[in-house]
């Protein structure tokens, strides 16, 4: 994959016209832009399996949930320093690894009265943060209407921590292969990310049923990944990758030598 990797690039959507129409029974669009936008950006990610946004959170929100969030995983380590078996209540199925963790993040707001040495407009940043993406005038609600409606359901909710000295993953689906897509997945990247801090690879087009055949085919899975169409996502903070669950991706290595703390908010 090395010799072809190339930057995941936000793309440059041209936007549906609006069709124009008059009288009963016209078939006048009525979608406002970022409807119209958020259509031919899902065309996208139906092809490709994945797409960039950028600028989908402001740098100061992104700064203040990764505050919260290394807080959030401190405390998680002195818990689980005095009890392991209360390991999945913070890490879930992904238990902490070597210099990486899937910090399981919480929808309610720290109302115990317990001082935890956060300030109380930072115990709600959580639901600052959905609202700015997710909410009525969200960045992010255009696609999401789009590709599941308002009935989707709210799946999964965390943030992703390397260090530096995470290894690289393998390449792999995140979900046994299905038809249609049943997950879409966000990582929202709460600073800046360099090559040297692990990011995320991602092979183009590798979501769909002939190519999960081929990867699951030790025949054909060495000429497919050689192949592949590979773009890393090298983000600056509030940026996202929004994509398909099936599509084959993995996490690099976070560098000893140049990498540091990358968090990035998933959902």
């Amino acid at each position: 994959l090395g010799s072809k990797l190339k930057p995941l690039t936000a793309p440059k959507v041209k936007k549906a016209p609006v069709k124009k129409g008059s009288g009963f029974g016209s078939n006048q669009d009525t979608r406002t832009p970022a409807q119209r936008l958020a259509a031919e950006q899902a065309k996208i990610v139906a092809k490709e399996g994945v797409l960039r946004i950028n600028n989908a959170l402001e740098a100061g929100l992104c700064d203040r949930l990764r505050d919260h969030v290394l807080r959030q995983q401190e405390l998680a380590d002195i818990e689980t320093a005095r009890n392991s078996g209360v390991s999945t209540e913070y890490y879930g199925v992904e238990n902490r690894r070597k210099n990486r963790c899937d910090l399981l993040l919480s929808l309610v707001p720290d109302t115990d009265g317990v001082d935890d040495g956060m300030e109380d407009d930072e115990d709600d940043i959580i639901g600052v943060v959905l609202q700015e993406v997710l909410g009525p005038h969200g960045s992010l609600r255009p696609i999401y209407q789009e590709l599941v409606t308002d009935g989707g359901e709210f799946y999964e909710f965390a943030t992703t921590v390397t260090n530096p000295g995470s290894d690289r993953q393998t390449v792999h689906p995140d979900l046994p292969h299905r038809k249609e897509a049943p997950l879409y997945v966000i990582f929202l990247a709460l600073q800046d990310v360099s090559k040297e801090m692990g990011p995320t690879t991602f092979l183009l087009g590798t979501h769909t049923t002939k190519e999960r055949a081929k990867f699951d085919d030790y025949a054909q899975k060495d000429a497919q990944l050689a192949s592949a169409k590979a773009r890393l996502a090298l983000l600056k903070k509030g940026d996202v990758v929004l994509f398909d669950a099936r599509i084959l991706h993995c996490g690099n290595a976070n560098e000893v030598e140049g990498g540091s703390t990358r968090v990035m908010f998933n959902f």
